[in-house]
């Protein structure tokens, strides 16, 4: 289990298309994918937990290529939604921000709670699915997944939940897989290539427990036009996207994402949105 989230030479598994993971119980299925698979994070999380600037991704994107986060968080309340180590709340933290996290594995909230007290950073960490957090309504003014939500828990329930959680004008920024990726993705898990293997239209996700190479979990995606659709469905504004490169150093295959392949195709996207009203 080396390939289910990002930074390194380990990150998320791209999603495929259909598969019986939309009838599986994918909230438990992860959670022991990422339970067994903490320790691996431990040594990911310590550097990034350490990181001046944020990196964003599978390659390690600077924050000034690839913004996701306010400048000054001074005073705003904020909550990662599948936060993992929590690096990412860390980063919040040093921004000024008083942050929430949730995460539904407890070995890696172990981790996020041991280099939140290294670092000093004040965080509320909480074991619980990000789809139903069980916090109040309106509680936040910001909301991010880097992958975490973004990808292992259906859109159409987590962001819901994300634009219940936030104020009117609260601002939700993700990172996950882009959807071209997963219509390169043969359907035995070998790396990302040329061809198209699978329909992009009706994409919803895949269960990647039973491919033939280096298994992983359930993971959800969207076309572009479905994710617009959804948006305006819910109440959110798109007021930023972003496709996210390997930049030009890169070499080697990460997250079954070969970097020839992702120099030319976006393999990331990010979205930033504001709850409307």
């Amino acid at each position: 289990m080396a390939r289910v989230r990002s930074h390194g030479n380990i990150a998320p598994r791209h999603v495929g298309a259909g598969g019986p993971g939309m009838e599986r119980d994918h909230v438990s299925t992860n959670r022991q994918i990422w339970d067994e698979d903490a320790v691996n994070w431990i040594e990911a999380g310590e550097r990034l937990w350490a990181l001046e600037t944020p990196e964003w991704g599978n390659w390690g994107v600077p924050e000034a290529n690839v913004p996701l986060l306010p400048a000054d968080m001074t005073g705003q309340q904020a909550i990662e939604l599948g936060c993992g180590t929590g690096y990412v709340s860390g980063w919040m933290a040093r921004r000024g921000a008083q942050v929430t996290a949730i995460d539904v594995s407890p070995r890696q909230l172990e981790t996020a709670r041991r280099l939140a007290a290294h670092h000093g950073a004040e965080i509320t960490f909480i074991e619980g699915n990000a789809e139903d957090t069980g916090l109040p309504d309106g509680a936040f003014d910001f909301a991010i997944s880097e992958y975490g939500a973004a990808i292992w828990c259906p859109p159409e329930t987590w962001l819901r939940e994300a634009w219940r959680v936030l104020r009117p004008g609260g601002q939700l920024v993700f990172l996950g897989n882009h959807p071209i990726s997963l219509i390169c993705s043969p359907l035995n898990g070998a790396p990302c290539d040329r061809a198209l293997h699978r329909p992009y239209r009706d994409m919803w996700g895949a269960d990647w427990t039973q491919v033939e190479i280096e298994p992983s979990g359930i993971c959800f995606n969207l076309t572009t036009s479905d994710w617009m659709r959804l948006f305006a469905e819910i109440g959110f504004a798109v007021t930023g996207y972003q496709e996210v490169y390997a930049p030009d150093w890169a070499q080697g295959t990460r997250a079954a994402v070969p970097a020839d392949w992702a120099r030319d195709f976006p393999v990331e996207q990010v979205w930033h949105l504001a709850k409307s009203g």
